[in-house]
């Protein structure tokens, strides 16, 4: 291979990472903080991307927590629920089946968005609430029928300088979520933020990484605590 031609491929590209996800043994409560045995890696700064978020997450058998804490914003957010897409927030990719050889969504494949505002119980109120949103897959073989099964559960703050969020993805939201036969999960995130950029997993948006489960990486659910 061509230095040239090497050069053009994405780094992350070349490998296939398998990050562990530890068990929590109590339930998270509230707007919570993972301890830091519970962090996920940025390994799209391979790539030169920015780092200003840190992500946590762990597993119990009712599903995912996740904790994220954005910092170094000097600029306001933009989050508004009817345009969940540009919005700067969090957004999940979840295959419960970890397929890696397909390249278009299967029903065990997942997306989800989350901002720390945007939303409001009324129109005279600020755009204060949480927002939390499955959404299709584009170009999906099939529809994931928990697409609209459970409420996402979203608790956020703001900060001088960013947020901190707490999320729980509940299994009734994750078709195919089973734990014990099936430990292992396709996996990928991105936290988007138009003043800092895109913070990925591994592979960034050069690459159809929103809807081509073949570019997630491998997700073990660790069971750490019960033996």
């Amino acid at each position: 291979m061509s230095n040239a031609l090497s050069n053009q491929i994405p780094k992350n590209l070349m490998f296939r990472y398998r990050i562990p996800c530890r068990y929590l043994e109590n339930q998270p409560q509230g707007l919570f903080e993972l301890d830091a045995d519970y962090r996920l890696p940025s390994l799209a700064t391979l790539e030169g991307s920015p780092t200003f978020a840190e992500i946590r997450m762990g597993w119990r058998d009712d599903g995912l927590y996740i904790s994220l804490k954005v910092s170094g914003k000097k600029q306001s957010l933009w989050c508004e629920e009817t345009q969940v897409h540009e919005s700067d927030g969090l957004q999940v990719w979840i295959d419960t089946r970890a397929t890696h050889d397909v390249h278009r969504a299967t029903k065990f494949c997942h997306w989800m968005i989350f901002l720390p505002t945007g939303s409001s119980k009324s129109k005279t109120e600020k755009l204060t609430k949480p927002v939390g949103r499955c959404l299709k897959i584009n170009r999906s073989r099939e529809v994931s029928p928990a697409i609209n099964r459970a409420k996402l559960m979203i608790e956020s703050e703001l900060t001088s300088d960013g947020y901190r969020m707490s999320v729980v993805i509940p299994q009734l939201a994750l078709f195919g979520w089973n734990p014990k036969e099936n430990p292992t999960l396709g996996f990928n995130y991105a936290v988007c933020d138009r003043e800092l950029g895109w913070q990925t997993l591994a592979i960034g948006p050069q690459l159809p990484m929103d809807e081509d489960p073949s570019l997630w990486q491998t997700m073990i659910l660790v069971d750490n605590i019960k033996k």
